[in-house]
This record gives C-alpha cells, structure tokens and sequence, in this order.
C-alpha cells in the first residue's frame, strides 16, 4: 500500500488524540493495581489461638488467661502456641488443675482472634495454621486467571477489535470484583479473583495495542510507559485505601465499584485504524483517521486518503505462525523466556512485601513509587541505548539485586527493603522495556497472538511465584536465590535479539527476515514499487498491508 506513512503524517504522531487515548489508560490502570495487590493487605498477621470453650462446660467462671494456661501449651520462648491445643478430656476442673494435660492435637475447634480486629481474609475464613498455605494458593489461583485471560483476550482482540475486547474485560471485572466482597466462602473468593484476573490481562494486553498502535515510532514508548506510570499510582492508592478501609470487603468494594463509571468509554474510546486496515475495513479506518486528524487540528488529503486500500484480504495470525519462521521463531521463544523472567523477579519481590520487617504501608507506597521514575526512565533508556541493551541489563539488575538480599539476615530490614526496593525499580523498568519491546517485535497480523503468548508466559511464572514463597519454609534464602539467579539467565538471552529502536512496526510476518530488516527493507523499495532485500521478494502469503 502506498501512502499509508503520509496519512499517519498528515495525522500526527502524538497529538491531542493520542493524548486523550493515553489518559483513558489511566482509570483502568488503577483498577488494575488495586486488582493485583489488594489481597496482601487483607490477609494481615494477626495475633490467634485455638478455640478451646470446651473448658467453659466445666469451669464457666474461669478468666480468658486462667482458661489460656490450662489448655494451651507454650512455645519455648513462654508464648502461648498459635497451632495447637491440649486435647480435650472427661475429667472435672480440680483434676485438671491438679495434674495439668499433657497430650496435644491441631485445633479442633476453629481459632479465636482479638475481638477489635476489622474482618479480614485470615480472621473469616480462618488462613492460619494448616491453613496458611491458602493465601499462597489464591495469589497462584489469580495469576491462573491472568493466564486464562492472555490465552482468551488476546487472540480475541485480532479478531474482534481492541475496543470490544477493552470494554467486556471492563465490565467483567466490575461485575466480578464487586461480588467478591460477597462471598460466603474461600474457594468462591479465589474462583471470582480468578475471572477478575483474566479481565486484568484483557485491559493490559489490549490497551497497550491501542497505544502502541496509534501512536507514531518516536512516541511509541512514551505512550505505553505513561500508561505503566498509571499502574504505578494506582498501587500508591492501595497503599492508602488499605490503610483507611481494614475491612475488607469494604475495601474490595471501594476497589472494584469505580470502574462502572468507565461505561462511558463505550462512546469515546476508538479503534485501532491499524488492526481495521488489516481487516479489510477500509471506510471504517478511514472514518477513525478522518477522526484522529480533525481532533489533532489536521487535514488529510482525499486523494491521499483514497490510497489507503489492502492489495489482499488479511487473516487473523494464529500461534503456529509464531513458530513457522527462523526469524519469528527465535524472537519468541526469548521473549516467552524474558517475559517469564521479569513477573517471577517483579512479582517475587510485590508479594514479599509483608516479609521485609518493614510497615507493609510504607513499604506498599514506596514500592509504588519507585515504579514512576522506572517507567519514566525507561523513555530516556530506550531512546539513548535502544530496545535490547536497556532490556538485558535490567534483568541482570533485577536478579542481582535478589541475589545479594539472601545474603542479608532478618534483623537488617531496612537494608533488605531498601535492596528490594532497588530491584522492584529494576524489575519494573524491565517490564515496561518487554511491553514497547514485544509489541514492536512481533508483526501487526499476529501481535496481540504474539504479545498474549508471552503474558501466557510471565502468568505461569506469576502463578509459581507465590508457590515458591512456600519454599522458604525451608530456608529463608531459597525464595530469594531462585527469584535472582532466573532473571541472569534471561537477561544474557536478550542480547540475542534484533534492535528495533526507530524502526517502523512490521505489519506482515515478513519472508525470512528479522523484523527490522523487513521493515527497513520494505521502506527503502517502496518509492520503487516493489519488495528488495534478502529472501523478501515474495509477499506473504497472509498478508499484504501498510507499514504505519
């Protein structure tokens, strides 16, 4: 197609459209943030004990301490123990207090907990004891959504559009995150966090294809880091929405309600002219870029317009088509290997938040903020050092930095949070880096296929990192060693990979070339009307579309 590039020109790169576009990013990102952390501020320690009223059948004018000393055992530093109890017998209390009891079991009757405690997770639902390992488990069965999420919406949205897809996740997670503070019971909690973790992944993936994709090469990180600044303020919020509202339902309710007010998004948000043109929905591109000009002040040529015609109908890429050429093959098998790498590394070190020693508020608001200028230097990173340095040396940060924490024993924790905080500044500009990276890598046909394989890659490696959290029940540094040593080995993968700062997205999947090569070979034989370069003088045989 000719012309395309003078069409996107005479648009804009970034004008007012594509800032409004941006900042419709920012109120889902919020919801989001709240969504992905939310839960470590409703599982809080709190101080329990099993429930032993048994005794009050025999002895109902016993004080709370005098009933505590005579049915729970101690700990060797003369605590009460939290886990297990005396075993209840058929004797009166003289007996009892005269000889004492000796054997133990697991509570049998349920937990008691401080009486001014606000409800939360632990205390309703009772994630203590043999029981603990639930909260892990939920945080697995969330990023189990996540996955659901990539594998569903991100093919979806090559089908349907962005903007549908970007709409029914909204509304999925409204429905779903406001009925999650009325659950009556734990495993209806982690089914509902599920869905809303597969909405999570529909908003993320597809808005960052209506950024990228509307926004010109040289702006193109800009838009999508701003959009990950969003992510970063929403998760300072929950630091103080969780501090105000220790209820939790209520604060899974002040959460989740909001997002409803995003309905009318049904009447401003626009479609990808990008994915209509590879649709063969020409006089609908047209329309949206007739649109995006007259808002950016601008005037588009008719005849110029009129140019804007597909030579050949486009199909929808599948994942097989990931793996049918060298080129492609290589850049997604690393990028599924450092997409893994960055959610294991960053959400190894969000969900230990409450594990640093610190006040788990501060350390949530720190950590949030630290995001913001991760993301922002980002913008500068990959302008001055290009896509593949900036995202091999950040991972190789990242899994430094988890390294040298398990050197550092418990009672240093301000040393340990300020090295957390550290590596989640890293681990942070490392995502940002694989988001602008992948979606410029992979082609317009099999992008968000291209980019939902890859989320499909960091959900598994988010659902394994609260299970490896377990592991540090064991030894306090095997958490930490694995959430280090994996991000080194990805970080010296990255460098394997083609650059593509400056270079224009690739629409098609190219005939053997890496993707900068098609798009740099593309645009240097398009005045001459057709296709040079190395194993590029065929069209594919999907596609045949416009280089914006």
């Amino acid at each position: 197609m000719s012309g395309v590039r003078e069409i996107w020109k005479a648009v804009g790169d970034f004008g007012p459209f594509q800032k409004c576009l941006v900042l419709l990013t920012f109120f889902p990102c919020l919801s989001v943030a709240f969504h992905q952390f939310c839960q470590l501020f409703m599982v809080p320690h709190v101080p329990h004990h099993c429930d032993t009223s048994w005794i009050r059948a025999i002895g109902p004018n016993l004080t709370e301490e005098e009933q505590l000393n005579l049915t729970l055992p101690r700990d060797v530093d003369g605590t009460y123990e939290q886990c297990s109890m005396y075993l209840p017998v058929d004797l009166d209390l003289g007996s009892i207090v005269a000889y004492g009891l000796n054997a133990t079991e697991k509570c049998s009757s349920g937990w008691v907990y401080p009486s001014a405690q606000q409800p939360s997770l632990l205390t309703e639902f009772d994630l203590v004891c043999d029981r603990k390992y639930l909260n892990d488990i939920s945080q697995s069965i969330y990023m189990v959504g996540l996955l659901l999420g990539a594998m569903i919406f991100g093919p979806l949205s090559d089908r349907i559009g962005r903007r549908p897809v970007i709409l029914i996740s909204i509304f999925l997670q409204g429905l779903f995150g406001v009925g999650i503070a009325f659950v009556p019971h734990f495993y209806v909690y982690m089914a509902f966090r599920c869905v809303v973790g597969a909405t999570v992944s529909g908003i993320t993936m597809t808005i960052l294809a209506l950024a990228t994709e509307w926004v010109g090469v040289s702006s193109r990180p800009k838009a999508v880091l701003i959009s990950h600044c969003f992510f970063a303020i929403g998760q300072m919020i929950l630091a103080g929405l969780s501090y105000g509202i220790r209820n939790w339902r209520l604060l899974e309710i002040a959460g989740s309600a909001p997002v409803f007010v995003l309905f009318f998004y049904i009447w401003v948000l626009p479609e990808s002219a990008r994915w209509l043109v590879t649709k063969g929905r020409i006089e609908e591109a047209k329309k949206v870029l007739q649109k995006a000009a007259s808002i950016n002040k601008r005037t588009i040529p008719p005849g110029l317009l009129e140019q804007l015609k597909p030579e050949t109908q486009t199909k929808s890429g599948s994942t097989l088509d990931l793996f049918r050429k060298k080129h492609l093959r290589k850049v997604t098998l690393i990028m599924l290997c450092t997409w893994f790498v960055n959610s294991l590394v960053y959400y190894g070190l969000s969900l230990n938040v409450t594990n640093f020693g610190l006040d788990i508020y501060l350390t949530q608001l720190a950590f949030g903020a630290v995001e913001i200028p991760a993301r922002v230097s980002c913008i500068f990173m990959l302008q001055w050092f290009g896509r593949k340095k900036s995202q091999a040396v950040l991972l190789l940060l990242s899994g430094l930095v988890c390294l040298i924490i398990t050197g550092i024993s418990e009672d240093q924790p301000v040393a340990t949070t300020v090295l957390a905080i550290i590596g989640k500044f890293t681990a942070s500009a490392s995502f940002s880096t694989s988001y602008v990276y992948s979606a410029e890598l992979f082609p317009t046909v099999i992008r968000q296929t291209g980019v939902g394989l890859c989320s499909m890659s960091a959900r598994v490696a988010g659902i394994m990192a609260p299970l490896i959290r377990l592991l540090g029940q064991y030894h306090q540094a095997i958490p930490m060693a694995i959430f280090g040593s994996i991000p080194v080995v990805g970080g010296l993968l990255c460098f394997l990979l083609p650059e593509t700062r400056g270079t224009d997205l690739v629409d098609d999947t190219g005939d053997g070339c890496p993707p900068a090569e098609v798009c740099e070979n593309t645009h240097s034989s398009s005045e001459n009307g057709h296709v040079k370069g190395k194993d590029c003088g065929q069209v594919n045989e999907y596609t045949k579309t416009t280089y914006f």
